[in-house]
């Protein structure tokens, strides 16, 4: 099982339980995951951590294409397939065109062409005015979950230590 990372995953991290000064065994493990082909995110959601000017966005650019995963021909059906669901749903024409200029139509299509699971901090709603991931994942038959979730399912342990 692969996980592809929304940008939220990586700032409530930093911002909230896993800050890089008290927590730094949280972003070895991501490192780790990433090298063992279990944990990626891609290219626009590196964008958006990049451009935040901050300890994360140092951090997500010594990641690399590694990390971010680039966009591939496989991904161009399943862009077409994401679409197709948003427009056929009940949402407000405004919400179906932010949703297709957004990273997250880009994560759950890149999800969907490789078989990947989506991990978000978004849930579910029944609005009309914003399409969420886990809602697109669902119309989409793509895997959804927390960042809990994920580190649970992969017995992910960070162990108090020495302080460096």
């Amino acid at each position: 099982m692969t996980y592809l990372l929304d940008a939220n995953v990586f700032i409530q991290a930093k911002n909230l339980y896993y800050g890089f000064d008290f927590c730094p065994a949280f972003w070895e493990w991501t490192i780790d995951a990433n090298a063992s082909g279990l944990v990626y995110s891609i290219d626009k959601v590196e964008g958006e951590l990049v451009g935040l000017g901050d300890e994360l966005s140092t951090w997500a650019d010594q990641r690399g294409d590694a990390f971010f995963l680039r966009p591939d021909s496989s991904l161009l059906p399943s862009l077409q397939a994401v679409s197709v669901w948003a427009a056929s749903q009940n949402y407000e024409p405004g919400a179906i065109n932010l949703f297709l200029q957004s990273t997250d139509y880009y994560l759950v299509a890149h999800a969907h062409a490789h078989g990947d699971v989506v991990v978000t901090h978004e849930v579910s709603s029944n609005s009309i005015k914003k399409i969420k991931i886990p809602d697109a994942c669902l119309g989409t038959k793509v895997p959804c979950m927390n960042t809990f979730e994920m580190l649970r399912r992969e017995r992910a342990r960070f162990v108090l230590g020495a302080p460096p």
